[in-house]
């Protein structure tokens, strides 16, 4: 999922919970000792959102996590048992933590689970390597196989082109990691992925299938007003680091005089700002209320990025924005034709012919569309398939016998068969 510019203030409900009351929990969850694991605590984004559904639907269970930055989450979560790693002792940890990635791996190890029945982890990183006991279900939601090992290997490499022996040292130790995350996956009975993106990279790294359960969009809040107008400026709600490609939709809006409205906080604000012209307004870091009012009024939501799932897309579409979006990634999934354009290359050149397309047609769009589209991502739906996933778990006749052979065929041999109990 696309990182957070902006964390809410957690009311009582979170995701609108307290106006909508949650759903009962199936009854084959009932009663059952339940742990989860997720990589850090350290901020409520899209992941400790998905996690919240989980704490809420479970409050009596175990939290296992690598640090817990306390008062960083919501109160569904702050009231969870917590347990964390030795890395949580470590001075610095919270500022630092991403640099201690090489020992991430021996932090989890630490992790002890027993006297459970079920094991629920969310993980882009560690928590997915959890040893769980001899024939118990670990069901992993998986946001993504470890990052820096795979999809993003060789751009983390390229930033040290300048010195070659820590490049061949960086190399080394993704090698590591990828073997590592790759055999862990054999801990996990079933996979779960925030995308069919997703489930294609769990296919290519991990040789299994997996089921697409699609991340919760808060539509409650995120819906049009029909006092708000549409207006003349593009908008773009973005962290601003490179692989944002938020320097593309500036350059695209420079070139015709469109205006541009930039809301987002980053380290690549300085640079962007530069290469702005006066018809690009960059209003920082914003609330959730002002993002909310900028999709209401703007003509369409730019998404040049490539995302696991994108979150703000189907924030725009709840509102009843179009959307002009790479079609790679989550948004190639979640915006219909209907509702904007899709365009295939991650240039400046692509972004701004399909402007100048979408407008010379009239800026086709269907509001109508684009809401009923981000309804179908709302919490409810995402609650319910969840639950319903994990009671069919529960209840299947044929317990995890340990180490899942793989599901579906792969170009490259599968990791050797082990028992983890």
């Amino acid at each position: 999922m696309d990182a957070s510019i902006r964390e809410r203030t957690a009311d009582a409900g979170g995701l609108g919970l307290a106006t909508n009351p949650p759903d009962a929990v199936p009854a084959a969850l009932a009663g059952l000792r339940i742990a989860l694991v997720h990589d850090w605590l350290t901020g409520l984004r899209g992941g400790e959102k998905c996690l919240e559904v989980l704490c809420r639907a479970f409050p009596s269970a175990r939290l296992y996590t690598l640090i817990h930055r306390k008062g960083s989450t919501s109160p569904a979560i702050e009231a969870m048992a917590i347990r964390t790693s030795p890395l949580q002792r470590v001075p610095g940890v919270f500022r630092y933590y991403r640099q201690f990635l090489p020992i991430m791996p021996a932090a989890a190890a630490t992790w002890r689970l027993k006297n459970v029945d079920l094991v629920v982890s969310l993980s882009h990183c560690v928590a997915k390597s959890v040893r769980v006991p001899a024939g118990v279900p670990h069901v992993c939601y998986c946001f993504t196989p470890m990052r820096y090992a795979w999809q993003g290997r060789d751009a983390y490499l390229q930033s040290w082109s300048d010195r070659p022996i820590r490049r061949a040292a960086a190399r080394t130790l993704l090698d590591r990691l990828r073997e590592w995350d790759r055999s862990t996956a054999a801990r996990v009975s079933h996979f779960v992925a925030i995308s069919e993106t997703i489930r294609g990279r769990i296919a290519e790294c991990y040789h299994r299938d997996s089921t697409v359960i699609e991340p919760p969009v808060d539509t409650d809040y995120y819906r049009p007003d029909p006092a708000s107008a549409r207006e003349d400026f593009y908008l773009v709600v973005s962290a601003l680091v490179p692989y944002k490609r938020v320097d593309q939709s500036i350059a695209a809006c420079r070139r015709t005089g469109r205006k541009l409205v930039v809301i987002g906080a980053g380290p690549d604000r300085e640079r962007l700002e530069a290469e702005a012209g006066p018809e690009t307004t960059f209003l920082g870091w914003q609330p959730d209320d002002v993002i909310r009012d900028h999709y209401r009024r703007c003509r369409a939501l730019l998404f040049p990025g490539e995302e696991d799932f994108g979150i703000v897309p189907v924030e725009a579409l709840g509102c009843g924005s179009a959307v002009i979006a790479l079609d790679r990634g989550g948004a190639a999934e979640t915006v219909p034709a209907a509702c904007g354009r899709l365009y295939p290359e991650p240039t400046t050149d692509a972004l701004a012919a399909a402007l100048d397309a979408w407008e010379a047609e009239g800026r086709p769009h269907d509001p109508a569309h684009a809401r009923e589209r981000a309804e179908s991502y709302a919490l409810p739906v995402y609650r319910r398939r969840l639950l319903g996933l994990l009671a069919d778990v529960a209840t299947a006749k044929e317990r995890h016998p340990g180490v899942p052979r793989p599901h579906i065929a792969a170009p490259a041999a599968p990791t050797r068969r082990r028992r983890d109990g």
